[in-house]
């Protein structure tokens, strides 16, 4: 049991750390409300899974190429600036009720799905941390426990989505329109930040 919940505070410390999932997920929360927010981060935690399917499948030596590091940066720092932009520009038309026939349920998962799949950081954590987990797992264990312990690392990055949600459809019930826009400028502004840092390290990677 000890076993297990270690390997879900892993699945916890993937996504607790501030970064662009869930400064997104926030914002969709503000916005849109629980649903909104949750399936964000039910779509993000989808490319946590398929990226922990690649790793077991061997393809971490594909992602790992110096070209394929590259493009993955880029693409990331495209995504992030371009949600970062919209989401500021969208800022001040939010209210509490809004609910915009482009913005369905499913392109909320979506879009938190390509959003995960093309943060690098995300990409970093499973070709790095659970590559090696999944090795002395392998090697020590076997496939039974290793299935077993990955499910325990996407429990944990459940978790936090759920705690995400609930925590940003409830300032959304007790902040003011004002507050809100405020808070999704600054989710946007952190969204192009972490954008430009993409695209630095993108371009560092493609001239060194």
């Amino acid at each position: 049991m000890s076993l297990f919940l270690s390997y879900v505070f892993l699945g916890l410390s993937l996504s607790a750390p501030v970064g662009p999932i869930n400064a997104a997920q926030l914002d969709k929360g503000l916005k849109k409300g629980f649903w909104h927010a949750w399936l964000f981060g039910l779509g993000a935690a989808l490319a946590d899974i398929l990226y922990m399917t690649l790793v077991y499948m061997g393809v971490v030596h594909f992602l790992s190429t110096p070209f394929m590091q590259t493009f993955l940066w880029f693409f990331g720092a495209f995504v992030l600036i371009y949600s970062g932009i919209e989401s500021i520009i969208s800022a001040g038309k939010v209210t509490i009720s809004s609910n915009r026939k482009d913005d369905s349920l499913l392109s909320t998962m979506l879009s938190g799905f390509l959003m995960s799949l093309s943060n690098p950081m995300t990409i970093l954590f499973w070709l790095g941390i659970y590559g090696s987990v999944l090795v002395k797992i392998a090697a020590d264990s076997g496939t039974g426990q290793l299935l077993f312990n990955s499910a325990a690392v996407i429990f944990g990055v459940l978790i936090w989505d759920f705690f995400m949600a609930c925590m940003a459809s409830t300032f959304r019930k007790y902040l003011s329109h004002r507050a809100i826009t405020i808070i999704s400028v600054i989710s946007g502004l952190s969204l192009i930040f972490f954008g430009i840092y993409f695209g630095f390290r993108a371009f560092k990677l493609l001239f060194s």
